[in-house]
C-alpha cells in the first residue's frame, strides 16, 4: 500500500513540513511513502484526484497533514475513489473533526496512522461539494469570517481569533435571517435564528461541542438551530453549549430546535454566507444531504 502525506505548510501556528518529513524518513515503510506539500487553496483536492487517476487500482492511504480545511480538501478528493483510505495528522489551529474520535492525540503517531484499521465515514454533500465536519451559519459565520481574516493577516491559524470572532458576532449577529427545513419540516417558521449547525462531526470553532450526539457513520445529519436570544442569555448558555449540554438542559428547551435528517434545505436573503468546514461560502439557497460511507477512514486503535 502506498502512503501519501498531503502537507499544508500554512496550517496551525508553524510549518510542520520538516517535522513530518523527518518522521516519515524514520519509518520502515518509507520506500512506500510520498510527501506532497500543497501550494494553494484547493490544491490538495486536485492532487488527490490526479494521483488516483494516474494510479488506477493501486491501494493508497492519504494522510491529511493540517487543519480542518486540509482534511476537507483531501477527503473531497478521495470521496468515491476505489482502493483508497484516508486518515489525518492534525496540525491545525482547531482540529475539530478529530475530536469525534478522541482528539488530536488519537492521530498523533505517524506509524500508527499507517497500520490503523478503517471504518466507514459519511460525508455531507452541499450542492456538489463535500463537508466532513460541520456546515454552520448565523452567529457562527461571523466568527468564522473573523478567523479567516486573522489567518489572512498572519499566514497561520490563531486560537485567539475564535475569541475575537465571538466578540464581533455579539455586536452584529444576534438575530439572523434564514429559514431551515429538515426533511421537509420548517424548523423556524418566522425565518429568524441566532445560529444553526448542520453536522456530521461533533465540534466546531475549536471548542464548541455543537452536535454531541453526532456519529460519523450513521447516515444521518445532526441539525441544531438556536432561536434568537438576548446577549445576557447568550452569556448564560455559552458554557453549556460549549460543553455540548444544550440538547439535554430544561432551561434551554425553549430556544433549541434539534432534528436528525437526511436532507436540509436553507433559504436566506442575497449575500448570505455560511461556513463549510471553516471555509466561507456566499450562497443564499443551498441543500445539504448525507452520503453514507463515502470514504474509508483509518483511525488508530487505543
Amino acid at each position: 500500500m502506498k502512503i501519501v502525506f498531503i502537507v499544508n505548510p500554512h496550517a496551525g501556528a508553524a510549518d510542520n513540513t520538516a517535522r513530518i518529513r523527518s518522521a516519515v524518513d524514520a519509518l520502515p515503510e518509507k520506500e512506500d511513502c510520498e510527501i506532497y506539500t500543497t501550494k494553494a487553496p484547493g490544491d490538495a483536492t486536485a492532487y488527490v484526484k490526479s494521483w488516483c487517476e494516474t494510479h488506477p487500482g493501486e491501494e493508497v492511504r492519504f494522510v491529511a497533514c493540517g487543519g480542518d480545511g486540509t482534511l476537507n480538501e483531501v477527503f473531497s478528493g478521495a470521496a468515491g475513489q476505489e482502493n483508497v483510505s484516508v486518515t489525518c495528522y492534525p496540525c491545525g489551529s482547531g482540529n475539530d473533526f478529530v475530536k469525534a474520535f478522541g482528539g488530536a492525540e488519537t492521530f498523533s503517531s505517524i506509524p500508527a496512522l499507517i497500520s490503523a484499521p478503517t471504518r466507514p465515514l459519511d460525508l455531507l454533500k452541499v450542492d456538489g461539494r463535500y463537508a466532513d465536519n460541520v456546515v454552520n451559519f448565523g452567529f457562527d459565520t461571523t466568527v468564522a469570517i473573523t478567523i479567516n481574516e486573522e489567518r489572512a493577516k498572519t499566514g497561520h491559524g490563531n486560537k485567539n481569533a475564535y475569541t475575537k470572532g465571538v466578540v464581533k458576532a455579539l455586536m452584529t449577529a444576534m438575530k439572523n435571517t434564514f429559514t431551515v427545513k429538515a426533511d421537509g419540516e420548517t424548523l423556524n417558521p418566522k425565518g429568524k435564528a441566532l445560529l444553526c449547525t448542520v453536522a456530521n462531526g461533533q465540534y466546531v470553532g475549536g471548542s464548541f461541542r455543537c452536535a454531541p450526539r453526532a456519529k460519523t457513520d450513521d447516515g444521518l445529519i445532526e441539525v441544531c438551530l438556536i432561536k434568537p436570544i438576548s446577549r445576557l442569555r447568550f452569556v448564560r448558555i455559552l458554557k453549556p453549549y460549549t460543553n455540548g449540554e444544550h440538547l439535554d438542559r430544561e432551561d434551554m428547551r425553549d430556544i433549541v430546535v434539534y432534528r436528525r435528517a437526511k436532507k436540509v434545505e436553507v433559504e436566506a436573503p442575497d449575500g448570505f454566507a455560511f461556513s463549510l468546514d471553516g471555509e466561507i461560502v456566499y450562497k443564499n439557497r443551498f441543500t445539504v444531504e448525507i452520503e453514507p460511507g463515502a470514504l474509508r477512514l483509518a483511525v488508530p486503535e487505543e
